[in-house]
């Protein structure tokens, strides 16, 4: 026997430990969808799902790392057995290894190749199924404004670059089947990974933050909620002719 949402669809949302992922799957959780929370660790998103249900919503954590073919498979198993077939999927696990291009270990960059870039290519394969049965998906790819470039991320930027290509060949090949597919692209977001950032080039964040937002038109450091609102919008049914674009949510960065 499986949970219902409100809205009848089952979600999953990758990294949802914290940070921007634990932010669009309580959203997605209040927009009336049951999610499955995946992370390395199931461990890791108690803290998510029980917020979640606390609020009154349907959540299951769920441990797998995405580059990995079995365990995705295994993960998307889990989902459907406990809460029924997926057709909305964010992907937005990730992970940071910077440094500058004669320092990069050749592991440094297939470690965050393989978490970007081959984990939402493993997520959307392994859901497409389902998704093209209902004949009603929507796909979110977690990018970046670092894929314009940004210096100590070759690594970084490339996969977040490459899942810009990747969106819209997906949204090309999908969307004869009601399936849209797009891409968030955040800018400074306050997260762990961003601190991560500051502490990596030796800068105190407050003063990190301070000289990010001086160049930002708004005025202001992102938060995970403002990411999680457009992930609300892009998952939404009302989204069903936007297909294969990469919303930039940087308060107006210029790049």
């Amino acid at each position: 026997m499986t949970d219902t949402p409100s809205n009848g669809r089952i979600a999953i949302v990758t990294g949802a430990a914290r940070g921007i992922g634990a932010a669009v799957a309580a959203r997605l959780a209040a927009d009336g969808h049951a999610v499955g929370a995946v992370d390395l660790d199931a461990r890791n998103c108690t803290e998510t799902v029980e917020k979640i249900r606390a609020d009154g919503g349907t959540a299951m954590a769920v441990g797998a790392d995405v580059s990995d073919e079995q365990a995705v498979t295994d993960a998307v198993a889990a989902v459907t057995a406990q809460l029924g077939p997926p057709t909305v999927l964010v992907n937005n696990a990730g992970i940071l290894r910077d440094d500058l291009l004669f320092r990069m270990s050749v592991s440094d960059w297939d470690s965050v190749i393989g978490v970007h870039l081959r984990g939402a290519f493993l997520m959307s394969r392994a859901i497409q199924g389902f998704m093209v049965e209902a004949r009603y998906g929507r796909i979110v790819n977690m990018s970046s404004i670092s894929a314009l470039g940004n210096r100590g991320q070759a690594n970084y930027s490339a996969a977040k670059a490459g899942l810009q290509g990747f969106t819209r060949t997906l949204a090309m090949e999908l969307g004869r089947f009601g399936i849209t597919v797009n891409a968030i692209a955040p800018g400074f977001i306050v997260t762990d990974m961003t601190r991560a950032t500051a502490d990596r080039i030796g800068v105190d964040f407050a003063e990190f933050e301070a000289s990010l937002v001086a160049g930002i038109p708004v005025g202001r450091a992102g938060v995970p909620e403002d990411v999680a609102a457009a992930a609300g919008f892009l998952t939404s049914a009302e989204a069903g002719f936007v297909s294969g674009q990469v919303l930039y949510v940087a308060g107006g960065e210029r790049t």
